[in-house]
């Protein structure tokens, strides 16, 4: 009995990432009554990429699953929660807390399991100016929180409590409040939340899009003829607009050429022999590398239309393609920042 306990947790630890997903997010539409149609359309996707999504057949892009929150009224982690037995008693060892990212904030979730989910505590680690956000939270329950390092400001109604390590707040989450590190070195703080309602969302809203946009730091290409419009062909464009994103703004602008099918015209195309798809051959990602070379600064890459192939070699180059149907290079890169460009890879091909 334990070694079928071990190997069918194995097989759980080895299951794809857009697999979990795409299970939980179909668990979720069922759950609330939603066609795959009436779905897609309350989150603005197209119906063929929910169901490659609900499928495992394609990894949703970071702005996807925002979409999708939305529409199932949930927080992202909802999709990465495996089915789990709830616990009565929950002991986190020093080396074995579990750790997320919500940009550059660090969450220590110390009730995972817990059943209920009645109480929520965190270690929560904030960078300087990091907090949630300027915009006042309501929720139901209370709320405690105890400075462990740093200066944390915490805004409750119209008053401000500045917090020193040692200093602590209990109040009624349903004063509208808002939370920030105000000191020059990192802060962290012992969060823990007693919602009265148990639909809360996990968390109690505390993180928002628009400090993880304050923590947009990269640059991004874009395919382009004429650094306004984005190209529809990935192979045939002659350009990269690459931006450079500084707390979730553009501050520069840069025009590169790109190579394109016309610098391969003497070299023999080679067909996919395993029916995968249009150039997903090794002389073809060769061809792809070539094309990246000069944005291999770059984290992203926007373009309109793509092959299979490029968009594999893109993601092997830890370049993290995205296939949008918007053309105005501003709209879809204010879209990326703020997290709501959709990555329509049924375009590919």
């Amino acid at each position: 009995m334990e070694s079928n306990s071990i190997k069918a947790k194995t097989e759980l630890d080895q299951k794809p990432v857009e697999s979990i997903a795409g299970q939980k997010i179909r668990e979720l539409r069922i759950k609330n009554g939603y066609s795959l149609r009436a779905l897609a359309d309350r989150c603005g996707l197209n119906v063929n990429t929910l169901s490659l999504i609900e499928n495992g057949k394609t990894s949703p892009s970071v702005s996807t699953l925002q979409q999708l929150a939305l529409g199932l009224d949930v927080s992202i982690a909802s999709f990465f929660n495996e089915q789990k037995i709830e616990k009565k008693i929950v002991f986190s060892a020093a080396n074995q807390n579990q750790e997320t990212f919500i940009g550059s904030t660090q969450l220590q979730n110390l009730g995972i399991d817990l059943a209920g989910n009645a109480v929520q505590p965190f270690i929560v680690t904030l960078q300087p100016g990091f907090g949630s956000g300027e915009q006042l939270i309501v929720h139901t329950g209370h709320e405690f929180i105890y400075c462990l390092e740093g200066f944390i400001r915490y805004k409750i109604q119209e008053e401000n409590y500045l917090l020193n390590p040692g200093d602590s707040l209990v109040f009624e989450s349903h004063l509208p409040h808002c939370w920030e590190n105000i000191g020059d070195l990192p802060a962290r703080i012992l969060l823990v939340l007693f919602p009265a309602d148990i639909r809360d969302e996990f968390g109690g809203r505390h993180f928002s899009l628009e400090y993880q946009r304050k923590d947009i730091n990269m640059k991004i290409a874009v395919i382009t003829d004429d650094g306004k419009t984005i190209s529809q062909h990935f192979g045939r464009a002659a350009y990269y607009l690459v931006l450079t994103i500084e707390e979730g703004k553009i501050v520069n602008r840069e025009m590169r050429n790109k190579l394109g099918h016309t610098h391969f015209q003497s070299d023999t195309h080679l067909a996919s022999t395993d029916g995968s798809g249009h150039g997903i051959d090794p002389e073809s990602h060769n061809k792809h590398i070539n094309m990246a070379e000069t944005i291999s600064d770059c984290k992203v890459l926007l373009c309109g239309g793509m092959g299979m192939g490029a968009y594999e070699s893109m993601r092997q180059l830890k370049i993290k393609p995205i296939v949008t149907e918007e053309t105005d290079v501003d709209a879809a890169a204010q879209a990326f920042i703020d997290g709501k460009l959709i990555d329509h890879t049924e375009l590919l091909h």
